[in-house]
């Protein structure tokens, strides 16, 4: 793993980068609010040793549970921007993102997020991502009619039972509202909550599994196989 510096215009971000030779997966990582994707590394590392090119921005710590427009769109064009540099012609896509990471990789798969009624963001979606693999993701920002119809890739979402940040019916409504064009795989894992697929949970959060290390290996193991199908 090494991290490199990027720039979006004037402004420079860092980029974990794990290179696998001859690759022609790119796996793009969007991390959640937190925005240290080192902290996700068992499934960081799972990705690049089964043959992938993992490319995972940094970016700043969101200060609210709800992201702001400006927030929303800088994380998405920076995700785009690190697929510019590390993404070669004919390379197949895949993303793969935690909380609301997985929210605007979303957006960057056709998806429309709202703020509220008169308040969508503005996301250009990025067509060179073939699917998407979603770890707890927040979808109230796609609730208004037609958010998600232009969501027309293999899909797998995975929530734990206890989480109460982005709990399991919000995962289950984002399979049922794509259900007429596309098949979500939805996994539940029992007693899992919103931090256990994280490596290293938030200050003062306390792990529910008692088998974290199993977890960890089993959803990364899953998400290999589902980006080099």
């Amino acid at each position: 793993m090494k991290i490199l510096t990027l720039q979006d215009s004037t402004q420079p971000f860092d980029v974990s980068v794990r290179e696998s030779t001859g690759a022609s997966i790119v796996v793009i990582f969007a991390v959640g609010a937190g925005g240290n994707p080192e902290r996700h590394h068992t499934l960081l590392d799972a990705l690049a040793e089964s043959g992938c090119t993992v490319v995972a921005p940094y970016f700043e710590r969101l200060a609210t549970t709800t992201p702001t427009q400006v927030e929303l769109t800088l994380r998405a064009r920076r995700l785009s921007l690190a697929l510019d540099a590390f993404s070669q012609a004919g390379a197949t896509v895949a993303g793969v993102g935690h909380s609301i990471g997985a929210t605007t990789l979303v957006a960057l798969g056709g998806g429309q997020i709202w703020l509220g009624p008169g308040q969508p963001v503005e996301i250009t979606a990025d067509k060179r991502i073939m699917r998407l693999g979603l770890l707890a993701p927040a979808t109230g920002f796609f609730q208004a009619p037609g958010a998600l119809a232009k969501v027309r890739i293999p899909v797998l979402a995975w929530v734990g039972s206890k989480d109460q940040i982005t709990p399991p019916a919000q995962t289950q409504w984002l399979a049922d509202t794509m259900r007429d064009w596309q098949t979500v795989d939805v996994r539940i894992t029992n007693g899992a909550d919103h931090f256990s697929f994280m490596d290293q949970r938030p200050p003062q959060s306390v792990e529910v599994l008692a088998n974290k290390q199993a977890f960890l290996q089993e959803h990364s193991s899953e998400l290999c196989t589902f980006v080099t199908s």
